[in-house]
C-alpha cells in the first residue's frame, strides 16, 4: 500500500542514473509515482523503472538543453498523468576547459552547451511546470546545484557559472511563486560518488578530494536524495529559496 493516499507525480530529470536515480528511488519509497527523464540509453532507463518500488513509473526521453524537447517532455508527462506535483531539476553536464588550455572556439562551445543544459533547461522546465502547478495551487521544485557555485570552478568555469545562475534563478522564482503555492528548494552537493566521477576518484587526485571533507570521503547519492526529498516534503514551505549544502563540510560559507 502506498504511503501517500493521493500519490504525487514527481518528474526527475536525469532520473535513471547517479544522483537522479537515488532521488527517484527516495521519492518512490514514499509512494510517489516517478516520471524518469533520460536523454540516452533507453533500455537502461526502462530497466531502471523495474527497480523502483510501486507502480506506474514511466521513462520519458528528452534533452533538456533544447527548448522544444523541454516543452515536449512536459506535454508527455501531463498527457500521461494529468499533473506534475514535484519537479526535480537534476540533469547536468560539465566539461573541463582550463583557461590556459582551451581555444576560443571550444570555450564558446562549452559555455553554450553547459548553460543550455544546466541553466536554460531548468529555467524552461520551471516555467512550464509552474504554469501547470499554478492551476492546482500547489507545487514543489527542487534544483540540484553545486558547491562550485560558491567556491568557484577554475578548470570548468562554465559549470560554476551555470550553477551560480541556477541558484539566483531559483531564489528569484521562490519569491515570485510562493503566493501561488509553489515552493522551491536548492541542494548544493560537493563531490558525489557516481559513475561520472569514478575515474577521477580512482586517480591520484581521489585521495586529495576525499580529504577535503573531515569525513574522509565524498557524498553518497542517497545523501543528496535525502535533502531533495526533505525540501519537497510537507511542512517545509517557509524554507522556500533555501540552499542546502551536502558537502561534508568540505566548503563552508557564511
Amino acid at each position: 500500500m502506498n504511503k501517500e493516499d493521493n500519490p504525487r507525480i514527481v518528474l526527475v530529470t536525469g532520473g535513471s542514473r547517479g544522483i537522479g536515480a537515488a532521488i527517484s528511488r527516495r521519492f518512490a519509497r514514499e509512494g510517489c509515482i516517478i516520471a524518469v527523464n533520460y536523454v540516452q540509453q533507453e533500455e537502461r532507463a526502462n530497466d531502471f523503472l523495474h527497480t523502483l518500488p510501486g507502480e506506474d513509473h514511466r521513462a520519458f526521453r528528452a534533452d533538456v538543453g533544447h527548448a522544444e524537447q523541454c516543452a515536449g517532455l512536459i506535454e508527455k508527462v501531463l498527457a500521461c498523468y494529468g499533473k506534475i506535483d514535484v519537479l526535480v531539476n537534476n540533469a547536468g553536464i560539465h566539461e573541463q576547459h582550463p583557461f590556459e588550455q582551451v581555444d576560443y572556439e571550444n570555450w564558446e562551445r562549452i559555455f553554450q552547451e553547459t548553460l543550455a543544459v544546466n541553466l536554460f533547461g531548468p529555467a524552461r522546465l520551471m516555467y512550464l511546470c509552474a504554469k501547470q502547478m499554478e492551476t492546482q495551487g500547489y507545487g514543489r521544485i527542487v534544483n540540484i546545484s553545486s558547491r562550485g557555485a560558491f567556491r568557484g570552478e577554475p578548470d570548468q568555469p562554465a559549470y560554476g557559472a551555470s550553477k551560480a545562475g541556477l541558484n539566483a534563478l531559483s531564489q528569484s522564482l521562490a519569491q515570485k511563486l510562493a503566493p501561488k503555492g509553489i515552493f522551491i528548494g536548492i541542494v548544493a552537493p560537493g563531490f558525489v560518488e557516481t559513475e561520472m566521477v569514478a575515474d577521477l576518484m580512482s586517480s591520484p587526485r581521489g585521495d586529495e578530494i576525499r580529504k577535503q571533507s573531515t569525513f574522509g570521503r565524498v557524498a553518497k547519492p542517497e545523501e543528496v536524495a535525502e535533502a531533495a526529498y526533505f525540501l519537497a516534503s510537507p511542512g517545509t514551505e517557509f524554507m522556500t529559496g533555501t540552499i542546502i549544502d551536502v558537502n561534508g563540510a568540505s566548503y563552508l560559507r557564511s
